[in-house]
């Protein structure tokens, strides 16, 4: 049976409900545990120390990331590597900044280009899955369409994009006026 639109929206607040809830209180277990281990100060000098690499990491790949970009854009191309390269790092730099230990794995695995190419592309096949199956739905504003929605890679053009069917869910929806 499909479920609707407000269905999968609760799903998702749910969700991001219990991370919001879950990970707080995985985090808060573990800095207990690693001070009842190593004691208080060694605890705070450890979170401390993380949060000050990673911003150090975050910055040294920020900058990497934002001279691709230049270089992207000076070639007269369309940075998009580039772009999806510093949202990572900036969600990375935020995560390392966090106190805790499991937001500091999330949050390296987002500043090594290795890792943050497989978390990319697992992301990428999530997002192009759920717009196949008319799950997703990006809505977008610009040109002379207005606002619609199309699907993940599909190339905007003025008339809209090309070659969008609309038994999958994927449809320009004409701005009201």
């Amino acid at each position: 049976m499909a479920r609707t639109r407000v269905e999968r929206g609760m799903n998702v607040i749910g969700s991001l409900a219990l991370l919001f809830v879950l990970v707080p209180i995985l985090e808060l277990v573990i800095l207990i545990r690693l001070g009842q281990f190593v004691g208080l100060w060694p605890t705070v000098a450890i979170v401390l120390l993380t949060g000050a690499i990673g911003a150090a990491l975050a910055r040294l790949e920020g900058m990497r990331v934002f001279l691709q970009f230049q270089r992207e854009v000076a070639a007269g191309r369309i940075p998009g590597q580039a772009m999806l390269d510093g949202i990572s790092v900036m969600l990375g730099g935020v995560l390392l900044l966090t106190p805790g230990f499991l937001t500091d794995i999330a949050g390296l695995s987002l500043l090594f280009p290795p890792t943050r190419r497989w978390i990319q592309r697992f992301v990428r096949k999530r997002l192009e899955k759920g717009v196949a199956e008319g799950s997703i739905h990006i809505v977008g504003m610009g040109g002379t369409a207005g606002f619609g929605t199309w699907g993940v890679g599909e190339q905007r053009g003025p008339g809209g994009p090309p070659g969008l069917d609309p038994s999958k869910g994927i449809v320009i929806e004409p701005e009201d006026r």
